[in-house]
């Protein structure tokens, strides 16, 4: 499958690898530039390329970068994707640590949905709570006692099972948590945050969270 990854911090640069390990065609960028992944490209074979670039011919989008930046992508990056394209968010609002004041995500409008309003595209969400160091790490056989669930949200029901295969594929379990308004059950501050359980854990942290956004993870 052709994938193109929008940023190469530790997300990216693990997806990077685990997705190019399983065979897969993969375009990374990020915004400083494609000689700056130089490293990365010889380590996994992945092709460094310009933001602008990342999704031609792309039948899966990877959009991992602050949230605070998601504005700034190219318009039109998408433009050159495969005819139904799934995108990947794995973003999360960090008011305080890093992203400033959002007044929509303020007022209660899902992380996942601004991005969508942002990049003009349905997105898919996942990754979002996932430790970087865990797409490396975790990964287990179907059906091992020990194999980690990831909630995945999104309107989109053919993409979301493109996605939730991909995860499969990548060694980890999926848990559906429904459509993108229900996304909020996955934000940072909620039972699922950062949570490694196992399927029936991880649907029941989605169904303990309440949408109220803490004072920790407000502007």
């Amino acid at each position: 499958m052709k994938i193109g990854i929008i940023g190469a911090g530790n997300i990216g640069g693990n997806l990077t690898r685990r997705l190019t390990a399983l065979g897969h065609d993969v375009a990374v960028a990020n915004s400083r530039g494609p000689h700056t992944l130089t490293a990365l490209a010889e380590e996994t074979g992945a092709t460094p390329v310009p933001v602008e670039e990342a999704a031609r011919g792309a039948q899966v989008v990877v959009v991992t970068i602050p949230l605070k930046a998601v504005p700034d992508l190219p318009k039109g990056f998408l433009d050159g994707a495969a005819e139904n394209v799934a995108v990947i968010d794995t973003g999360n609002y960090y008011p305080q640590q890093r992203d400033g004041r959002i007044a929509e995500i303020e007022e209660g409008l899902p992380e996942s949905r601004w991005t969508e309003r942002q990049i003009g595209h349905p997105v898919i969400k996942a990754f979002n709570g996932t430790y970087s160091d865990d797409i490396l790490d975790k990964p287990r056989p179907k059906g091992a006692p020990d194999r980690v669930a990831l909630p995945v949200s999104g309107d989109d029901e053919a993409a979301k099972k493109v996605v939730r295969d991909l995860i499969d594929d990548l060694g980890f379990d999926s848990v559906d948590n429904g459509g993108q308004d229900e996304s909020w059950r996955q934000q940072p501050g909620t039972p699922v945050y950062g949570n490694r359980g196992g399927v029936e854990e991880i649907r029941k942290a989605l169904e303990a969270a309440t949408p109220e956004r803490t004072a920790d993870w407000r502007a």
